[in-house]
């Protein structure tokens, strides 16, 4: 994970990861499939074995998700009181939905912050 500053210019990790491409370059594709990383960009060949977001897309996609929909199902509820199964045929669908919208910008933004700031695996430097 070398940043090289002399052949390719700072891309903002903001952009490049919602946009799902490569941190270094901005243009080749992140992903080989819906939330697979690919093995290195195709433009600048950048090996993405730094890339590890873990959990962190998925929980901040439930933050998100539940915070909309839980509060337009109170807004619902309040004003109209429709039938319990009203309201999981309206926010099972937009719960799912919402979630895989959100899952793949997610996890190109970390993987993206990852790169910006360096980012590995924790490791412990004992003197020897």
């Amino acid at each position: 994970m070398d940043h090289d500053g002399a052949l390719y210019a700072p891309q903002a990790p903001i952009a490049t990861g919602l946009k799902g491409r490569c941190p270094r370059c901005g243009e080749g594709r992140l992903f080989s499939g819906f939330l697979r990383v690919g093995d290195s960009c195709p433009s600048c060949g950048l090996d993405f074995a730094f890339a590890d977001s873990a959990d962190g897309p998925a929980v901040f996609a439930i933050l998100i998700v539940g915070f909309i929909v839980a509060g337009a199902a109170l807004v619902t509820e309040i004003a109209w009181q429709p039938a319990l199964w009203l309201h999981a045929v309206l926010w099972g669908p937009l719960v799912v939905g919402l979630s895989l919208a959100f899952l793949r910008p997610l996890k190109g933004l970390t993987v993206a912050l990852q790169y910006a700031n360096c980012a590995r695996e924790g490791q412990l430097d004992r003197p020897s």
